[in-house]
């Protein structure tokens, strides 16, 4: 069911069996197997996971390679709320365990918003990463191209960068240090740092070892049409054409509203063991959050493990063979 300002009473009394924060591929690959599972389920969604800007999935088994992210995140959010789950569109701003269960405290509404408590007895941490982008004074400039061959991960898009003219954007030394993973791909590669940082004469040593061509003055803005940037102009009036680019820039972790339940890390990812468990073992955590690789089908794949391994747990817990069995008695 998805759930409104107007019904969320009989939701804030129960406590579900688990609360997966986070609507994009791995919280929806979650809350259906929970769901399946026959396990009670909220999904709560901040909205506009990292997929939903995806413009072409071109590397999911079995789409075709046109299929945009939200397309992919339509048809999974349909799925879920067919099997009974409620979806809640909020922002997630604190948990807090009481041992038993945990509280969700959420913002609900960009306007006239109200708060509201949750309570579950596990939770699914999926709120994701979003990716840092150049900063230019004209941001839908950037976000007309972003998404298309604007790239920002070399992992997923690497093999759409073939033998092409390759822009890498950084924000320091250390991120620029992809081009050297990209060469896979292509050898005609430049690097930008928009005047932003400098680089040490070593890796101006590599850089000129691999033929790679090094810009230091600030960008104006990227040019192109119909999403396709073609290059970049500089301040100076200069142009510098390119047949794609790669962002790399860093990510913003979507994972705040943790901070209380004093989780394992290493830099900004969650640690987490096979099930996707993190150091409290009633907290899970999937997809760009964790540490691994940032992809599509692996986000849904962790979520298919999570939701298992909190249905295994239940299990246990319950001592019985069937949900049915627990309903029976209690109607008893």
């Amino acid at each position: 069911m998805q759930l409104s300002k107007q019904d969320l009473h009989e939701s804030t009394d129960k406590i579900y069996d688990t609360i997966v924060i986070g609507g994009g591929v791995g919280g929806l690959s979650a809350g259906i197997y929970l769901q399946r599972y026959l396990l009670d389920t909220l999904i709560i969604d901040k909205g506009k996971a990292r997929s939903f800007w995806m413009q072409e999935l071109h590397n999911y088994l079995g789409l075709p390679p046109d299929t945009q992210g939200r397309t992919l995140l339509k048809h999974g959010k349909d799925h879920y709320l067919s099997l009974g789950g409620d979806s809640l569109n909020g922002y997630v701003e604190e948990i807090t365990d009481k041992e038993d269960f945990f509280e969700v405290k959420v913002k609900i509404g960009r306007q006239n918003s109200i708060y509201q408590v949750f309570r579950a007895k596990y939770v699914i941490a999926a709120s994701g990463i979003i990716d840092n982008l150049p900063f230019l004074d004209d941001m839908q400039n950037v976000y007309e191209y972003a998404g298309y061959n604007l790239h920002v991960c070399l992992i997923c898009d690497g093999y759409e960068m073939n033998n092409k003219r390759v822009g890498v954007f950084g924000k320091n030394q250390r991120s620029l240090e992809v081009a050297f993973s990209l060469g896979w791909f292509t050898p005609y590669i430049t690097l930008f740092t928009q005047d932003m940082f400098e680089v040490s004469s070593q890796f101006r040593d590599r850089l000129w070892e691999h033929e790679y061509k090094l810009v230091e003055k600030p960008i104006k803005k990227f040019i192109g049409e119909n999403h396709q940037m073609t290059g970049v102009q500089m301040t100076d009036g200069s142009v510098i054409e390119l047949d794609a680019g790669l962002i790399s820039m860093g990510s913003q972790f979507h994972s705040s509203y943790l901070s209380g339940l004093n989780l394992q890390t290493q830099g900004e990812s969650l640690v987490t063991d096979k099930m996707c468990r993190t150091s409290h073992p009633r907290v899970f955590a999937i997809g760009d959050l964790k540490l691994g690789l940032n992809q599509v089908v692996i986000a849904a794949s962790d979520g298919a493990v999570a939701a298992t391994g909190i249905w295994r747990d239940i299990r246990r817990k319950r001592g019985v063979k069937r949900r049915s069995d627990i309903e029976s008695a209690v109607l008893v």
